[in-house]
């Protein structure tokens, strides 16, 4: 009878050891899967945010020296800013907004001349990114998706 406790005593070792190895490789793994994939939408919305200033400072700079009414240069900064929805915090939405409400102010306002451009710049007027920038800095710190509300 011994002999027969003993070895179910191994086999039971043995189902032990090999659970616990493959739980400790399960959650291994499935920590690693969850970083990649954070990782994943961390890129995704910091390419998000810079080709929002990319295009945010281009059609800026085109409304300081250029009055239109024409919405079609402004396409495809609401499209970024749609797709801030999907993936970013209000405060980085909002942020957005606000800094392409002040571009489409800048198109109707009058003409700059270079002079009034370099007051401007002097004065930090120009530094219409600022909010969102750091809006973003505090998303991206986090590290993690935002919560949706």
């Amino acid at each position: 009878m011994n002999a027969s406790i003993s070895a179910l005593i191994g086999l039971a070792g043995i189902a032990i050891g090999s659970l616990s190895s493959f739980a400790t490789t399960w959650v291994t793994q499935e920590s690693q899967v969850k970083a990649r994939h954070r990782e994943v939408e961390i890129a995704k919305r910091e390419k998000l945010f810079s080709d929002f200033m990319n295009e945010a400072t281009r059609l800026y700079g085109d409304a300081i020296s250029h009055q239109k009414d024409d919405v079609s240069d402004l396409v495809l900064l609401y499209a970024l800013v749609a797709q801030m929805r999907l993936f970013s915090s209000r405060p980085v939405v909002d942020a957005a907004e606000l800094a392409m409400e002040r571009i489409i102010e800048t198109y109707l306002a009058p003409n700059r001349s270079l002079s009034e451009i370099k007051d401007l710049a002097r004065s930090g007027a120009m530094n219409f990114l600022l909010d969102f920038g750091e809006a973003c800095r505090v998303e991206l710190a986090a590290g993690r998706p935002p919560m949706r509300r």
